[in-house]
């Protein structure tokens, strides 16, 4: 899990390190609250939960409704 998290292509998906970092505490504190996985969670932690979320495209930033700019890679 934490060689994904120092894979270049997550970190350019959601457009850098802090917004990945923040991305995965906001759905790791809905999961914590009880919100429902988007994929089998098969015995792995919170944690790694998000991570694959982000991983297979199941979360991300909405750009045009935060008025953040997109990086170029999306």
């Amino acid at each position: 899990m934490i060689e994904t998290l120092n894979n270049d292509d997550i970190i350019n998906k959601v457009g850098g390190r802090f917004r990945l970092t923040a991305l995965i505490q906001k759905r790791w504190l809905e999961l914590l609250q009880g919100s429902r996985p988007m994929i089998e969670a098969g015995g792995r932690s919170e944690l790694e939960i998000v991570v694959e979320e982000i991983r297979q495209g199941k979360i991300g930033i909405d750009y045009e409704a935060s008025g953040i700019p997109a990086p170029e890679s999306a």
